[in-house]
């Protein structure tokens, strides 16, 4: 039978209309110190273009091979300028007092100060990346016995844990690389159902076969690209991709044909930052009069130099038909720190891009993407504040996924505390159709049921769309405005009228329930 289901016209398939729905922190300031400054905000040309990629370490523009660790480029060496030399904004000049050290907790950083662990540079250094270092690193605090079930009545040893996530890692489509500040909010007494190690952590005890109509590339990204790392599938809005590096890799990235160092199944298309492709970016959305809107992503934009943010920012403000951009990083979530770290110059290279699209008339926003509560502390709430104060808005597009925040408690408080931060809540993503996470997947009712409930216990202006972005390139929809949804086989059918390039006019999108989700099969163990 058919009945209404939350979007006024909308039919669903084997629902009844009595179906059950699955089921503030106060910010302050550090001390402000104006840091020295020197006007870089030159206009850039495509001739100064060549001129900065020709200086361009060549580390930047190579992916490391399989567990080889990436060496980031640092202000002080290989022709970058040190910090005195680029323009800073205030910044935290003290250590805060009575601030919970939680890293102090992980057994191999029981000794690491805060003036270290606010340090990116010490964050990078200590980035466990690999399935070497990361075999050293759970040995060191996974305890003697892991629980195996949430109930803890039954339990597995540290060995079988570890071997668990280490198969895990072969059988991924992407490799491994977590910050310290992640890997310092996990709880390692249990951390087989911690939700952060559910998004960073493969472990192929959980992993359940790919549903059959999946694909690497869901999305079609790049049968949508023009030139090689610049998306166009929607009328007014691009999607330009200038590295495929992220300061922590997610196990379901819709990107992982491209994101991150070859595994042992994938071999990635890698997108290297070079000046050629660069530029025959820059020269295709200078060519379109009718975009206004560039997404600059990744890869992660946390992963771009300084320079490289002010080339990006200052070419795209230059560009008569460009009146929005945003820089896409999960930087916020994973490596707050670098946000408050006065020796780094990635935040204020963002915030005189702010400053100066604003001047022009002009918006510049950062899109940021947290999935838990866990995964905010004192440190990205300070962060938060700091780019508050400095003018830049700031987005966050989270993921839904299964046993990491998929029931009305967390999801809820996850928007809640987003929006104290004076972070919007964008996005609630339904989790796209990408190989070897199927496990995390949701039905599409979740998501609605999710929304049904939330709808009117905040705020309309702090509420965020619920969206589900269609499986051969359809775009982002929201997940309530499907045509069909057939709970008994899993398939919801969308159209998506503005998205007409490569044939798409009047085409009918379908996306698929986990197999593991029908009625009457089984659900995967969590």
């Amino acid at each position: 039978m058919f009945s209404k289901l939350h979007c006024p016209g909308r039919l669903v398939a084997g629902a009844s209309a009595g179906s059950k729905p699955v089921l503030a922190r106060s910010v302050g300031s550090l001390p402000p110190r104006q840091a020295q400054v020197s006007d870089v905000g030159k206009t850039i040309n495509r001739t100064s273009v060549t001129s900065f990629f020709q200086h361009l370490p060549r580390i930047s523009s190579q992916l490391p091979a399989k567990d080889e660790e990436y060496k980031l480029p640092t202000p002080f060496r290989d022709g970058f300028r040190s910090e005195s030399a680029v323009g800073a904004h205030p910044v935290a000049s003290a250590i805060p007092r009575n601030r919970d050290e939680f890293w102090r907790k992980v057994p191999v950083w029981q000794d690491v100060s805060v003036t270290d662990f606010l340090s990116y540079r010490w964050s990078i250094s200590n980035t466990v990346q690999g399935t070497a270092k990361l075999l050293r690193f759970l040995q060191a605090v996974v305890p003697d016995l892991v629980p195996l079930d949430r109930s803890r009545t039954q339990m597995q040893t540290r060995e079988e844990f570890i071997k668990d996530v280490l198969d895990g890692v072969t059988a991924a489509t992407m490799a491994i690389r977590m910050t310290p500040y992640v890997l310092s909010r996990v709880n390692w007494e249990d951390p087989r159902h911690d939700p952060i190690v559910r998004q960073f952590l493969p472990m192929k005890s959980l992993m359940i076969p790919d549903h059959p109509k999946l694909a690497l590339d869901s999305l079609h990204e790049t049968a949508d690209s023009p030139v090689k790392g610049l998306v166009h599938r929607y009328p007014d809005k691009a999607l330009f991709l200038p590295t495929s590096v992220c300061p922590t890799y997610c196990m379901f990235c819709t990107r992982s044909y491209a994101v991150g160092a070859d595994t042992d199944t994938v071999t990635k298309a890698s997108l290297k930052p070079t000046r050629k492709r660069w530029e025959e970016a820059f020269a295709y959305i200078e060519s379109q009069p009718g975009l206004h809107d560039i997404v600059v992503s990744g890869g992660d934009s946390y992963y771009l130099q300084p320079e490289q943010l002010r080339l990006i920012g200052e070419r795209l403000i230059s560009m008569p038909n460009i009146k929005r951009f945003r820089f896409a990083s999960k930087g916020l979530a994973v490596a707050p720190s670098r946000v408050l770290d006065e020796s780094d110059g990635w935040v204020n290279a963002l915030i005189d891009m702010s400053n100066k699209a604003k001047k022009a008339g002009k918006s510049m926003a950062l899109h940021t993407h947290f999935n838990h509560p866990n995964e905010i502390s004192w440190i990205s709430r300070d962060a938060s504040q700091k780019l508050f104060e400095a003018g830049v808005m700031v987005r966050n597009q989270a993921v839904l996924l299964r046993g990491v925040n998929d029931d009305f408690e967390t999801m809820s408080t996850l928007i809640r505390d987003l929006a104290d931060n004076h972070i919007f809540p964008y996005y609630i993503y339904q989790c796209d159709m990408v190989e070897r996470v199927e496990h995390l997947r949701t039905p599409l009712q979740t998501i609605l049921d999710l929304e049904a409930k939330m709808r009117g216990s905040i705020a309309g202006f702090m509420m965020p769309s619920f969206v589900v972005d269609l499986p051969g390139g359809g775009g982002k929809r929201l997940a309530c405005s499907f045509h069909s949804y057939d709970r008994e086989t899993g398939v919801s059918k969308y159209t998506a009228p503005a998205v007409t390039g490569r044939d798409k006019e009047n085409k009918v999108y379908e996306y698929y329930d986990p197999i593991s989700s029908l009625q009457g099969d089984g659900e995967p163990k969590i």
